[in-house]
């Protein structure tokens, strides 16, 4: 069967699941909270993380509670579970936990995200819900749905043929799309949906001369080129699956690469080093380069927001 077949078949059922939804057919479960979705098209890359933990930001300064619902993606637990921001990946998954880190509120996964919201509300009463990775989770109702899209993204095809989740016509549902890595509004469907640009960058504070770069992230060779685009000129490179979960083995196979390549070092992600653990030590120097994330005119994109979203509840 080819991979076009299969992908024609996916999109069957994502179109035929979604038109349950849209007439009401399926009925997706509301919180006391407003929710805030944020999603993409396809498979990982596109700086959903770093847009939650920046959306995060925005809503502190405004002084608005807020939580996160997340799946956990890679966890190897069950069920509702708070965050704990000392734990461990298999327990809570590498963006939730990074998440919980750098935005130091209430991160609550489950696979059903409506109880990870109800959970939320029993403990932390009733706030703004952020939903990690929402965009396809239409189980829980959301009050502002954000997609970002990747140039990558207007020239792909469905899975397995490609990495969208869904097809491009699917950012109809959504109330602003996120126009990341220079993406270009010619290329999607907008329509009259409002369009937010964020620019991406990483922070490059003491990384060693010459280092060996590692990550297992969706699209590693965006990092490569961020490194090499703030004049990082990595002598040895290591890629590994998305999500990766290092092992000894790992770190072992990681210093014989800089001893062969006489590298001054390492540098890696912060969600890498999540993924790390306790084999973070083993691998000195290692410089962590945080992702930074910009939204222009965040000030008016946020007001328009939480507009929306007041108009809308008051109408509900």
């Amino acid at each position: 069967m080819s991979w076009n077949l299969l992908a024609g078949i996916y999109g069957g059922v994502v179109g035929a699941r979604s038109r349950l939804y849209d007439r009401g057919w399926l009925r997706a479960g509301r919180l006391q909270g407003a929710v805030i979705s944020v999603g993409n098209l396809s498979a990982g890359g596109s700086g959903k993380t770093p847009f939650v933990i920046l959306l995060g930001e925005l809503l502190k300064e405004r002084g608005i509670r807020f939580d996160v619902l997340s799946r956990g993606y890679g966890r190897k637990t069950r069920g509702v579970l708070l965050v704990d921001p000392g734990g461990l990946p298999r327990d809570f998954g590498d963006e939730p936990l990074l998440i919980a880190r750098r935005s130091q509120v209430p991160v609550v996964v489950g696979e059903d995200r409506y109880e990870a919201g109800r959970f939320a509300e029993t403990r932390f009463g009733e706030q703004i819900h952020l939903l990690d990775d929402g965009f396809q989770h239409r189980g829980l109702g959301r009050d502002f749905d954000i997609v970002l899209v990747t140039p990558e993204d207007a020239r792909d095809r469905l899975l397995p043929a490609g990495r969208l989740r869904e097809p491009l016509q699917s950012l109809r549902r959504a109330d602003a799309v996120v126009l990341a890595s220079g993406a270009s509004p010619e290329s999607f469907p907008v329509g009259d949906k409002m369009v937010w640009r964020v620019r991406r960058g990483i922070v490059t504070e003491g990384v060693p001369v010459r280092p060996v770069v590692f990550c297992g992230i969706a699209r590693p060779q965006k990092f490569l080129l961020q490194l090499r685009t703030a004049g990082v000129d990595p002598v040895a490179e290591a890629f590994y699956r998305d999500h990766h979960a290092y092992t000894e083995k790992d770190v072992h196979d990681l210093l014989q690469l800089q001893r062969r390549s006489e590298a001054g070092g390492f540098v890696t992600t912060e969600k890498d080093a999540v993924n790390l653990g306790g084999y973070l030590v083993a691998l000195k120097p290692l410089a962590v380069v945080p992702v930074k994330m910009e939204l222009a005119d965040a000030a008016n994109a946020v007001d328009t927001m939480l507009r929306v979203i007041e108009g809308r509840r008051r109408r509900s």
